[in-house]
């Protein structure tokens, strides 16, 4: 019963800024930060940086990547299964969004996996290279806020997904450090 109340609580609070994120005109500069990064966590932005690490990430690099190819693949299969079983609906599938237009890759919601692969590798990347670690949390956290404006993710989605990414990552770097 505690269960269902949470449930309950955590998914009214969910709509609730679901109804306002959808509504809300936002700047110009904030609509193309938000497309940005939702788009650089598809991917284009990880493997760019596995590239610069492999060209330059000095006697770390081999297995830095490395754990970030895992750690991405551990984070990509996870998350598939996880929508599956949650089977919970996006917000775009709830109620129109005011700006964005973007289509989502899938029809499920929870997890969110944009946000569990981008903590997933940034962690990895920040334990490698902690002098990296402003950025690429800086890039994950841009993400995962892309994934609410953009009307793709609820917060509970996004919160669950830099969680596990998170613990996939720092699991993953301990098996390579």
């Amino acid at each position: 019963m505690l269960a269902i109340t949470v449930r309950d609580y955590i998914a009214s609070r969910d709509y609730r800024l679901m109804r306002r994120v959808n509504r809300w005109s936002a700047p110009q500069w904030v609509r193309a930060w938000m497309i940005c990064a939702t788009r650089g966590g598809d991917g284009w932005l990880w493997y760019a940086l596995m590239a610069a690490l492999l060209a330059a990430g000095g006697d770390e690099r081999f297995r830095a990547v490395a754990a970030m190819l895992v750690a991405g693949a551990l984070s990509i299969t996870n998350f598939l299964w996880m929508k599956r079983v949650a089977n919970r609906k996006r917000p775009c599938h709830v109620e129109p969004h005011c700006w964005a237009k973007l289509l989502p890759p899938d029809q499920f919601s929870f997890p969110s996996g944009h946000t569990m692969t981008a903590f997933a590798l940034a962690v990895v990347v920040s334990l490698f290279y902690p002098s990296l670690m402003m950025g690429v949390l800086f890039c994950a956290v841009s993400i995962g806020a892309s994934r609410i404006l953009l009307g793709m993710h609820f917060l509970s989605d996004v919160l669950a997904g830099s969680l596990l990414g998170a613990t996939i990552g720092y699991l993953t770097y301990t098996l390579f450090r």
